[in-house]
């Protein structure tokens, strides 16, 4: 797992807070099934490191308690500066994709969601 914040490290920060901020906005999902997935893949993160750090994105206030029981722990360390740079674009990400979603049909929009939850169960199936 990366720690270092450097100027490429911040961008896939970026793009995984407006991505998740995006589907969040289109589909009304983020943590579980986007965050989580691009954490593992792009950060090299494990599931419980990727899951807490996505409820410490959301932690303010819904689950604070909940991101911090993963990271009292000790084995599941939470980076709290990664999380509050994918909150910050997941805000401008939910606007973006809520602008995205009402323009688009409501059948293009389930088949949109369907393809990508699809895409994400079988790269998760398959990957160690």
């Amino acid at each position: 797992m990366k720690t270092k914040m450097d100027l490429q490290m911040v961008f896939v920060l970026i793009i995984i807070g407006l991505l998740a901020g995006i589907f969040s906005g289109m589909f009304g999902i983020g943590g579980g099934v986007v965050m989580v997935p691009l954490m593992v893949f792009a950060l090299g993160y494990s599931q419980h490191q990727a899951q807490g750090t996505s409820l410490a994105v959301l932690a303010v206030p819904v689950t604070f308690l909940a991101a911090y029981t993963y990271h009292k722990t000790g084995e599941h360390p939470i980076n709290f500066k990664y999380a509050l740079v994918i909150a910050a674009c997941f805000v401008l990400g939910g606007y973006l994709g809520t602008k995205i979603a009402v323009s688009i049909n409501e059948t293009l929009l389930k088949k949109i969601f369907s393809v990508l939850l699809a895409a994400i169960a079988i790269k998760m199936f398959f990957s160690k």
